[in-house]
């Protein structure tokens, strides 16, 4: 809920300000999937989770990463072969078992401590320099509305998303 601030012009001696009442503690989670197969656009799906879940969870379980993937293999319509970092929920024990009982499941893990080689850490970087700079939320419906719309103009932008797989120095060839 607190905003992000980035770079703005304004005249010269007029400091833009932006004030914000408090610092909320209150976010929003949200998983992504950047999906690149050769001859078609890229793709981007995602899932956002408020804080204030009925479960009292506040961050991502397995199961909502196995629902995930369950839906990007029904919209993909073929073996997946994910790349994703070490998150304790991604090791867990669950998800070990959950993959190792899908054969058009291929995990391949990063290394530790390497979002630079993940391309949805750009997805990120350009939702947080674009949809959310400079905007101090009114309220987390705000927030989650604000996210949705920027990630939903994003899945619109194949040439964004390929713009992010290339900052990683992983091929991909466009269609």
């Amino acid at each position: 809920m607190t905003p992000p601030t980035t770079r703005t012009w304004s005249r010269r001696g007029h400091t833009p300000e932006i004030r914000v009442r408090g610092r909320s503690r209150r976010r929003l989670s949200v998983a992504a999937l950047a999906c690149y197969k050769t001859g078609e656009p890229s793709r981007l799906m995602y899932r956002p989770y408020p804080d204030a879940r009925p479960d009292g969870r506040k961050s991502f379980s397995w199961k909502d990463y196995r629902h995930l993937i369950q839906a990007a293999h029904q919209q993909l319509g073929g073996p997946i072969v994910l790349v994703w970092d070490n998150l304790n929920t991604h090791l867990s024990a669950d998800m070990r078992r959950y993959i190792a009982d899908r054969d058009w499941l291929t995990v391949s893990p990063l290394p530790p401590y390497s979002p630079d080689l993940n391309p949805v850490e750009g997805i990120w970087s350009v939702l947080r320099r674009t949809t959310t700079a400079h905007h101090a939320f009114a309220d987390p419906a705000d927030l989650n509305t604000a996210v949705r719309r920027g990630l939903r103009q994003l899945q619109y932008r194949p040439d964004i998303l390929n713009g992010c797989l290339t900052g990683t120095g992983l091929r991909h060839q466009p269609p």
